[in-house]
């Protein structure tokens, strides 16, 4: 029987697919977060709808908690502090699953009755869910550098305690599957993955955060497509299962950009970013000042702008894009450059430069753009870092040897905007930096441009 529940349903999935459809490209992302988030306000009404649903004031008091915190958290966030909250929020929704999991054993008095499939799905999305929720708080804490963001392992020891605490969340869940009613035993799985999650997350590198956040994701979607299953909810399910999948392929097509295997990242990742680094690899370095760095620009024929985690931390996207417009007034061919991983997170650099109306056809992506570098004059390297290190290439000894970069080195001449000479988020040196045809141009990144901006009207 067709019901008007069943309508809305349809309805949220065809737009939660929809919407998907828009976010893969910078022209349609706004649109296509829009029409997702419709359809999960559709979402929401179909399940209000459902017959027998009671504890309407809790219901109530759980939406307006949740609006009065996240849209003013979402709205206040900064773009350079996007991946924490991605981790954050997601972190959230699957410690909802793992405390859904508690009701649904405590409203069944252990699954007491119920068809098997009920606890199967039920304990999965318990240990899933909360695996995410205590893993996303760790990757928050590195993105936030409120926790180190070196491995934090226990050498040795550390595979054998993540199998023992996967291995004793298990057995638990086996033993509530098989009858046991104490509710100490959910207690236990949720402790037990939680701790799990704790365990697999701190000995993985900063480097390697936003894949292990992406993977997260998708096991969120997967605990709350479980979760779905159990209570008999046709939206979880298909959101879940969307959430899932979607993360899924993000984590593996980031781990391939960084040509890093998703188990050997789990095993333990590299990179702390709190370091400054020496420059060790040859030669010195060659300071220069915004009049050097504009007259380079202006009689450049081609240029390429590699953006960074820098010039998001300086918000200085708009004044690139000043920069760059008169430098296309003056006859100069210029492109941005940006790798898949550039600024922690995929597409952080493309929303920024979005945000500064820089036009999209200028935006090239790394394997678009990568043949160019023969054949420019100018590279301009504004914050990034370990996306240019042509240690990368070079160096079999290096923590990133055999990550796909950006090859700035190859460009004729190389202009790089940073506050510092400090290492970036992988902890290891850039011999790009001592590259003879390499120039420095130190300070803030939004400054450093705006005084080239001054220096080009000069010219």
């Amino acid at each position: 029987m067709i019901t008007l529940r069943s309508v809305l349903y349809i309805l949220a999935f065809a737009l939660f697919i929809y919407g998907l459809m828009g976010l893969t490209g910078p022209r349609t992302a706004v649109r296509g977060n829009a029409i997702a988030a419709a359809g999960m306000v559709v979402a929401v009404v179909a399940t209000l709808l459902t017959p027998g649903l009671g504890n309407w004031w809790l219901i109530a008091l759980g939406l307006v908690l949740g609006t009065v915190i996240g849209i003013p958290a979402a709205r206040r966030v900064k773009m350079t502090a996007m991946p924490q909250m991605v981790a954050l929020f997601n972190g959230v929704g699957g410690g909802a699953v793992a405390l859904t999991a508690w009701v649904e054993f405590r409203k069944t008095a252990g699954f007491t009755g119920e068809p098997a499939f009920v606890p199967i799905s039920t304990l999965f999305a318990a240990i899933i869910g909360s695996i995410s929720f205590w893993g996303s708080l760790v990757a928050f804490g590195k993105l936030q550098e409120l926790l180190p963001g070196r491995p934090i392992s226990a050498g040795r020891w550390q595979l054998p305690l993540n199998v023992l605490l996967l291995a004793g969340a298990v057995a638990c869940a086996v033993a509530i599957g098989l009858g046991g009613t104490a509710e100490l035993l959910l207690v236990a799985v949720l402790v037990l993955a939680g701790l799990g999650g704790l365990a697999v997350v701190l000995p993985i590198g900063g480097a390697d955060m936003p894949v292990v956040v992406s993977l997260l994701n998708a096991f969120t979607g997967l605990s709350a497509a479980a979760a779905g299953l159990a209570l008999g909810n046709t939206a979880m399910i298909v959101a879940g299962m969307l959430v899932g999948a979607s993360g899924s392929i993000l984590t593996d097509q980031m781990a391939k950009a960084m040509n890093r295997s998703i188990p050997s990242i789990v095993a333990g990742g590299f990179g702390g970013g709190q370091a400054a680094a020496p420059v060790t690899a040859g030669g010195s370095v060659r300071s220069i000042s915004a009049a050097d760095a504009a007259i380079q620009l202006a009689y450049a024929n081609q240029v390429i702008i590699v953006p960074g985690y820098g010039m998001a931390v300086a918000q200085a996207q708009h004044a690139v894009q000043d920069m760059a417009k008169l430098l296309t007034e003056r006859g100069v061919e210029v492109n941005y450059a940006i790798h898949p991983v550039a600024g922690r997170m995929p597409g952080h650099m493309n929303v920024l430069l979005a945000e500064a109306d820089v036009p999209y056809e200028q935006l090239k992506e790394m394997d678009e753009i990568n043949d160019e570098f023969a054949r420019t004059d100018v590279a301009l390297v504004i914050g990034a870092n370990d996306v240019t290190n042509p240690a990368a290439r070079s160096d079999p000894g290096s923590p990133i040897y055999g990550m796909p970069i950006l090859n700035v080195d190859q460009a004729r001449a190389v202009i790089v905007l940073k506050r510092s000479m400090r290492a970036g988020f992988a902890g290891v040196d850039n011999p790009l930096y001592t590259d003879p045809k390499t120039s420095m141009l130190f300070g803030d990144a939004k400054s450093s441009v705006r005084d080239v901006i001054e220096e080009l009207k000069a010219l």
